[in-house]
């Protein structure tokens, strides 16, 4: 059982959570993720990690309720507990990886849609740490669905808030505000990761891949099981067959098939859509869900 240290409503719909979980908290990296289960009826659901403290053994989740069981996970309260908080699962971010005196050289630009802000913050945060800073966009509908803005402020270099309605900070979508930087101010970037929604993230890929920035996207959004069992997140990459929670989450953005994955989540949510795509897709489907026997 794993403690809930902190609970907080961050807007209509997405919350923040404070584990205890210091097997966790000692070995997890930015960019990684967790499997939570409420009780042992529970469905299994991964969440990228938004924080930790190996000090304190604590995990910072942010869920967003997109369904039953996230909205059941909103009536859990400081005091209670989660039947099962698993991980580090999923590969760390390639920047955990780098000489840090090389990162130091590197010009970086982080984009990060709606909920999306949660896995960008420890990457900043462990940049910042490690005396590197990055220029950050973080885009939302509207003001009032901003998440983790303070926060973000912290430990960005440069934070541009932007609003597709304009009602805060710079107005549109966050591809304008790229094309602005690169365009209009002169800022130049050696890299470029993007985290959030997949159309978002396929449209500052075309973006970046026009202005010759190398962009990295995490694919948590079309993740399901998160242990490479249902076959969900089955993604191509580069001509490849890879699979978001075991090979990713992050991967080379301009070589994702956006368009493919997308379509393939649609297809993916009926018995007979999951049925056709295995008899499709053979021994790359990933059966093991149960779902397509």
């Amino acid at each position: 059982m794993f403690k809930i240290l902190e609970k907080k409503q961050l807007n209509d719909n997405i919350y923040l959570m404070v584990i205890e979980a210091p097997r966790v908290a000692k070995s997890c990296e930015p960019g990684q993720f967790v499997i939570v289960r409420m009780d042992e009826e529970g469905e299994r659901i991964p969440l990228t990690i938004c924080d930790y403290s190996r000090e304190n053994g604590t995990v910072t989740i942010v869920f967003q309720t997109v369904g039953a069981e996230t909205t059941r996970m909103t009536n859990l309260q400081a005091g209670e507990y989660m039947h099962d908080f698993v991980g580090p699962l999923g590969c760390p971010s390639e920047f955990v990886k780098e000489d840090i005196e090389e990162l130091k050289k590197k010009k970086i630009l982080f984009v990060a849609g709606g909920v999306g802000t949660a896995p960008v913050y420890p990457q900043v945060k462990w940049l910042k740490e490690h005396g590197v800073d990055a220029d950050v966009i973080v885009g939302a509908k509207t003001k009032d669905i901003l998440i983790l803005e303070k926060e973000m402020e912290a430990v960005a270099g440069n934070l541009y808030v932007t609003t597709d309605d304009g009602s805060y900070g710079r107005s549109g979508m966050v591809t304008t505000t790229i094309a602005d930087l690169v365009t209009k101010e002169g800022k130049s970037y050696d890299v470029c990761v993007a985290i959030g929604p997949m159309i978002m993230m396929k449209f500052v890929c075309k973006q970046t891949k026009e202005l010759g920035i190398p962009t990295v996207v995490s694919l948590n959004p079309i993740m399901v099981d998160g242990t490479g069992m249902c076959g969900a997140c089955r993604v191509t990459v580069g001509g490849e067959v890879k699979f978001a929670c075991v090979d990713g989450p992050e991967f080379d953005g301009h070589l994702v098939d956006f368009d493919q994955a997308m379509k393939r989540q649609q297809i993916y949510k009926t018995a007979e859509g999951r049925a056709m795509l295995a008899i499709k897709e053979g021994d790359t489907h990933h059966g093991g869900c149960g779902n397509c026997s």
